[in-house]
């Protein structure tokens, strides 16, 4: 058995495609989705991302603006400028670009955006929203993640699931997002003992823990889904995700190769997010003729 790749860009083509279609029909009825973006310090990684963003709400027709600041910015004025664009009804999203410099509230900043225009889906009400099913914004990877299965025409209802890496942006995330699917899930993290006994029994895998080769193919059951969302750069300079591709898709049924899987997804998910959120303001009944 050889897995069948899931390409993450084809997957994000056909989102993206779905949301320029929405753009059209909000910009018909007058209104221009907005996006802002706050990036503080010259971190070299988040300009990229930051890059990346802009030129996907280009390619949909959203406006994105940038507002940038110094890496010494005291913390009250960014949050000054979120309060202000959350008071701006030409702006329907609000993106932080993480990491923020070190003498930031990283929680406080991120809960001064206001929950209706938190499109990274980061705000404690959206996140403690996924408990109950009723989160404004899934967390953006996770959100592509699931989309990606959706794609494939991937069950999920009833499947063993193992999610390695528990962090608050996508472990914890996917975790809850896949049982409110009906999804058997267990969590994984640095301190699980015997970790390949419990990857071992996933029929979906979906690695996000930030450690180069961590699941190797004696770890995975023959006919598994494996989602790697890991990204982790090599001293020679390539970029690898969590687990061995090459050795692992001899065993999956569908992995995603690192780059290329679900990376384009996040970003993408943010503009469907933010589309999503100007789509608010438009009668249902309207929606539904356009």
């Amino acid at each position: 058995m050889v897995a069948k790749i899931i390409d993450g860009h084809a997957v994000a083509r056909q989102v993206r495609e779905e949301c320029r279609e929405r753009v059209a029909a909000l910009q018909a009825r007058g209104i221009q989705p907005g996006l802002a973006v706050i990036i503080v310090g010259d971190n070299p990684a988040s300009q990229v991302y930051v890059a990346n963003k802009v030129k996907a709400c280009t390619e949909v027709g959203l406006k994105s603006t940038v507002h940038r600041f110094a890496a010494d910015t005291p913390d009250r004025e960014v949050e000054a400028l979120i309060r202000s664009l959350n008071a701006d009804p030409e702006v329907h999203g609000i993106l932080v670009q993480l990491p923020l410099p070190p003498q930031f509230n990283v929680r406080r900043v991120l809960e001064t955006i206001s929950q209706e225009k938190d499109v990274d889906g980061f705000h404690l009400y959206n996140v403690g929203g996924l408990v109950l099913g009723n989160t404004i914004f899934p967390p953006c990877t996770p959100y592509g993640v699931q989309k990606m299965l959706e794609y494939e025409d991937i069950p999920v209802e009833g499947q063993n699931v193992v999610v390695v890496g528990a962090s608050n942006i996508v472990g914890k995330p996917m975790a809850l997002m896949l049982m409110q699917k009906d999804a058997t899930v267990c969590i994984c993290h640095a301190k699980t003992r015997d970790l390949a006994q419990l990857t071992i029994l996933a029929d979906i895998l979906v690695v996000a823990a930030g450690r180069p080769n961590l699941i190797l193919p004696q770890m995975v059951k023959t006919g598994a889904v494996v989602i790697d969302v890991g990204i982790n750069r090599l001293p020679d300079g390539r970029l690898v995700g969590d687990v061995d591709f090459e050795g692992v898709r001899q065993k999956a049924s569908y992995i995603t190769p690192v780059p290329g899987g679900v990376g384009p997804m996040t970003v993408t998910m943010l503009v469907h997010n933010t589309v999503q959120s100007a789509e608010r303001l438009v009668p249902a009944e309207q929606l539904a003729e356009a």
